[in-house]
């Protein structure tokens, strides 16, 4: 059933501490970012179907499983979702990537400057990868636009989720699991998730 799943694995939230802290440097934020995106992605994926094959071991032959016939592709949303991209390709090597570039002007509102996704993106179930799910306008946006390319089961994937944006990716798409691992008090003045973790995409990218 569609709706909100809280990962809250104990490594997961260990990570989501140590993301937090205002200390934590470029290199580790980068590196702990991509391994809470991994632990995410196990649990999201965990829906995949499985086939019966036969698999020659060295002593006999094991009738075992393997993924059947979905194919994946994940959709970072630029620029702080490129963080992700490394710990969920990680766990599905075969998926294929798209992205979605925006931002939010003076106003709140969302432009888009960059779309490229992969050609047989329709045949596929999407995930949605961004760390922070704050007001919900940048995943609406991007969820709209892979509805629009034809696929039929998307996923959002954060690690840290304020209700409001919660709320509003539901309200407009009812039919979509969002996959965190934290939701958090809720949004500042300034749209900002409270406590959250900063910019993600300032910190992983060391730009500040």
């Amino acid at each position: 059933m569609a709706g909100l799943h809280l990962i809250e694995h104990p490594l997961i939230q260990h990570k989501i501490s140590l993301l937090r802290d205002k200390n934590t440097g470029v290199k580790e934020f980068r590196e702990l970012t991509s391994e809470t995106a991994m632990l995410i992605c196990y649990e999201a994926t965990r829906d995949l179907p499985l086939k019966e094959v036969e698999i020659a071991t060295p002593v006999a032959v094991a009738k075992t499983k393997v993924i059947s016939g979905r194919k994946l592709a994940f959709v970072p949303i630029l620029r702080a979702g490129l963080g992700m991209i490394d710990g969920v390709t990680n766990m599905v090597p075969a998926a294929k990537i798209g992205h979605i570039g925006m931002f939010s002007d003076d106003e709140h509102n969302i432009v888009k400057y960059y779309s490229k996704l992969p050609e047989d993106i329709a045949e596929r179930d999407v995930i949605i990868v961004d760390p922070m799910l704050a007001t919900g306008s940048s995943a609406i946006y991007a969820i709209d636009e892979i509805k629009k390319a034809g696929v039929k089961n998307i996923k959002f994937m954060c690690i840290v989720a304020a209700p409001e944006g919660i709320k509003n990716v539901l309200d407009k798409h009812p039919d979509i699991d969002i996959y965190c691992g934290v939701q958090d008090q809720g949004l500042d003045e300034n749209k900002y998730i409270v406590p959250g973790m900063g910019d993600a995409g300032d910190r992983i990218f060391g730009t500040k």
